[in-house]
C-alpha cells in the first residue's frame, strides 16, 4: 500500500489532520489507521471554545450539533481558599440566550463549547473524514515503524486480533507520517523522542458513567456547566455528555492513592460519598459499572517533528485535566499539523522554518496549560491532606502566591503568542487571569496601566523575525519582534499600539489613537475596544516592550478588572445541597 499521508490514530487529532488535508488538497491520498473499531468510549469529554472554530473549519460542526450534546457555557468550581462555589463562564459579562436546537455556528455559539460522549463524537469525526475521501482502516494495528535514521520508510500494519482476525502483516508507505496515537506515542517512541515532565503533578484519574443523573444547572435548550469539586485530597469532575449520560471522575495524586491502600473502586466511591453536591446529583442515577483508571501525568515531547513525520495530540504531550485542555490540544495540534503538511507540499516556505514553527508553538501551548494547572493546584487551600504536595509544586515553579507575582508567572509565554493580535491565552483575557490570581491569593491585583501614564516604546535589542498565521488552509508569515523569550507579533491590536506609540507617549492619547484606528477599520464596540487595548498595553508593559512611568501633570487612566473581563464570579444558580 502507498499513500501521501499516513495517520496513526483515528481520534480527534487524527480526524482533524485527515479532514483538513482533504478539504484543502483533495488530491492527497490520506490513510487513517485506527486500532479500535468505533464506537468506543474514551475519557476527555469537555471542550473549550477554540474547538468549535476548528469543527466549523472541518465542515463537521453541524453534525456535532445535530447529535444534541450538552452546550458547555463554562464550569462551576469549588477550589482555592474557600468553599464558595465559583462559576467560570465563556460568555464573560453576558447571559446565555436560550435558542432552538439544532443551532448554527453564529452569535453566542461561536464563544461556547460542547460536552461530548466520545463514543459518539469520535465516530462522527472519523466517519466525516471517510465521507470526504480519506481511507480509514479500523481494527488495524501498527506493528512496527520502519526507519532509516530520522526518516520513516514504512509502517507494518495488521488486522487487530482482538477483532477476530489475524491477517498477514502489510507494508504501508507514505510521504508523510503523523502520530496521533495518543499516550501510546507509536512514532514518538520508535524514533527515540524523549519527554520532559516539567511539574510535580503525578495524578491518576478514575472514572465511570451514570445514566439519568440530575444536572446541577440547566440553561435553556441544553446549556449547562461542568462541575469541578475539590476534596481535601483530590477533586471530582461531573460532566453531562448527553441528555441522559454523565461522566463522573476522580483525580488524585498517585502517591496519596497508594498511601490509602484502597482499590480504585473503593477510593472512587469514597470520593463521591464525601462530596455532598455530586452525591446529591447522583442520588437517582444508575451507574454503568464500567470503572476505568489511567495516569494523568503532564509531559511534553522534546521534539515534535522529524524528516518526514510529525507528532500531534497526546503523543506531543499532556496537561492535567483540571482546565479541560486535552481535547483542545488534540484539535489544535491536528490543525497545525495539517497546515504544516499542506505548506510542505506547496514549497512556499522553507521546510525547516515550517517544522520549527510547528514544534515551538505546539510545545509552548502544552507548557502553558501545564503551568496554569500547576497554579491551580498550588493555590488550592482546600487540599488539606495535600499541603506538602501543593507546596512542592509551588516551590518547584518558584511561585509565590501573592496576586501580582502569580499573574507574572502565569503570563509568561502566553498572552502575545497564543492568539497573535489579541492579548488572550487559554480562553482567558489578561483581565480574567488577573482576577483568577486575585481570587486564589485573596489579595488585590494591580494594573500597571492604572499606575503610570507615560508610555515609551522599547524595542532595543529585539530581532525582527517571522511567525506563522494559519487561515484558509495556508500558512502566512507575519512579522514579530523577539527579544530573549519574549515575542511581540506586529499584527492586529499590537500593531495598532506600536504605530500610535510612534506619535505620542501620553497614555490617554495612546488609547484615543488606538480607538480612532479601530473606528477607521469599521469597529463599533468602543467599550470592548477600550478594554482590549488596555489589555494589550498591560501585556506590553509586562513583557518590557513598553517602559511606563508616572507624569504628575497628566491624569492616570482608570483601570480595574471590569465585569466584562471577570470570566469567574460567585455561583448564581443557588446550587445547594
Amino acid at each position: 500500500m502507498k499513500c501521501d499521508v499516513a495517520i496513526i490514530g483515528g481520534g480527534p487529532a487524527g480526524s482533524t489532520v485527515a479532514t483538513l488535508l482533504k478539504r484543502y488538497r483533495p488530491t492527497l491520498d490520506v490513510v487513517v489507521i485506527e486500532r479500535e473499531k468505533f464506537p468506543r468510549d474514551h475519557v476527555g469529554e469537555s471542550h473549550l471554545p477554540a474547538i468549535s472554530e476548528i469543527l466549523a473549519e472541518m465542515g463537521v460542526w453541524d453534525k456535532i450539533e445535530a447529535a444534541n450534546f450538552p452546550i458547555k457555557i463554562g464550569a462551576t468550581y469549588r477550589w482555592g481558599r474557600t468553599d464558595q462555589l465559583w462559576d467560570f463562564e465563556f460568555l464573560a459579562g453576558e447571559d446565555f440566550i436560550d435558542e432552538p436546537r439544532p443551532g448554527k455556528f453564529v452569535g453566542q455559539r461561536r464563544a461556547l463549547a460542547f460536552q461530548v460522549d466520545r463514543s459518539i463524537y469520535d465516530k462522527i469525526l472519523l466517519d466525516h473524514a471517510r465521507e470526504i475521501g480519506c481511507r480509514v482502516l479500523e481494527s488495524t494495528a501498527v506493528r512496527a515503524i520502519q526507519r532509516d535514521g530520522d526518516r520513516i520508510t514504512g509502517l507494518q500494519v495488521q488486522d487487530w486480533p482482538a477483532q477476530g482476525t489475524s491477517g498477514e502483516p502489510e507494508r504501508l508507505e507514505a510521504r508523510y507520517y503523523v502520530d496521533c496515537s495518543g499516550e501510546a506515542g507509536i512514532i514518538r517512541k520508535a524514533m527515540g523522542v524523549e519527554v520532559d515532565s516539567p511539574t510535580k503533578l503525578r495524578n491518576i484519574a478514575i472514572w465511570d458513567y451514570y445514566q439519568d443523573a440530575t444536572w446541577a444547572v440547566t440553561l435553556g435548550s441544553g446549556g449547562t456547566r461542568i462541575q469541578i469539586m475539590s476534596l481535601g485530597w483530590g477533586w471530582i469532575w461531573f460532566i453531562p455528555i448527553s441528555t441522559t449520560r454523565t461522566s463522573v471522575g476522580l483525580v488524585v495524586p498517585a502517591e496519596y492513592f497508594k498511601s490509602t491502600g484502597l482499590s480504585t473502586e473503593e477510593i472512587f466511591l469514597k470520593a463521591i460519598a464525601e462530596e455532598p453536591l455530586i452525591s446529591s446529583l447522583l442520588r437517582d442515577a444508575r451507574r454503568e459499572n464500567a470503572l476505568q483508571a489511567t495516569k494523568d501525568w503532564s509531559f511534553v515531547a522534546q521534539r515534535l517533528t522529524g524528516e518526514n513525520w510529525l507528532l500531534a495530540g497526546d503523543s506531543c504531550g499532556f496537561a492535567d485535566p483540571i482546565l479541560s485542555a486535552g481535547m483542545t490540544l488534540a484539535h489544535t495540534a491536528g490543525r497545525r499539523a495539517a497546515y504544516t503538511i499542506l505548506e510542505l507540499e506547496r514549497g512556499r516556505h522553507p521546510d525547516s522554518w515550517l517544522k520549527e514553527q510547528y514544534d515551538t508553538w505546539q510545545r509552548r501551548q502544552i507548557q502553558h496549560h501545564i503551568r496554569f494547572a500547576d497554579y491551580w493546584y498550588s493555590a488550592n487551600g482546600l487540599f488539606t491532606d495535600l499541603q506538602e504536595y501543593c507546596s512542592e509544586i509551588a516551590a518547584d515553579a518558584g511561585l509565590k502566591l501573592n496576586a501580582d507575582e502569580a499573574f507574572r508567572w502565569l503570563a509568561t509565554g502566553g498572552f502575545t503568542t497564543e492568539t497573535p493580535g489579541r492579548a488572550r491565552a487559554l480562553t482567558y483575557s489578561v483581565g480574567g487571569v488577573k482576577f483568577i490570581a486575585q481570587l486564589f491569593s485573596g489579595e488585590p491585583v494591580t494594573w500597571k496601566i492604572a499606575q503610570n501614564n507615560r508610555l515609551r516604546l522599547n524595542t532595543q535589542g529585539a530581532e525582527r523575525q517571522q511567525i506563522v498565521h494559519l487561515q484558509d488552509g495556508k500558512i502566512e508569515s507575519i512579522p514579530c519582534l523577539i527579544r530573549g523569550d519574549k515575542l511581540l507579533p506586529v499584527q492586529g491590536m499590537f500593531a495598532v499600539v506600536l504605530k500610535v506609540l510612534e506619535t505620542t507617549s501620553d497614555a490617554e492619547r495612546v488609547i484615543q489613537g488606538c480607538l480612532e484606528a479601530m473606528r477607521l477599520n469599521g469597529g463599533t464596540n468602543i467599550k470592548a475596544g477600550y478594554l482590549m487595548f488596555m489589555e494589550v498595553i498591560e501585556t506590553m508593559i509586562h513583557d518590557g516592550w513598553i517602559e511606563a512611568d508616572y507624569n504628575p501633570k497628566r491624569p492616570l487612566m482608570r483601570m480595574e478588572t471590569p465585569e466584562e473581563m471577570r470570566t469567574m464570579h460567585p455561583n448564581k444558580d443557588n446550587v445547594r445541597v
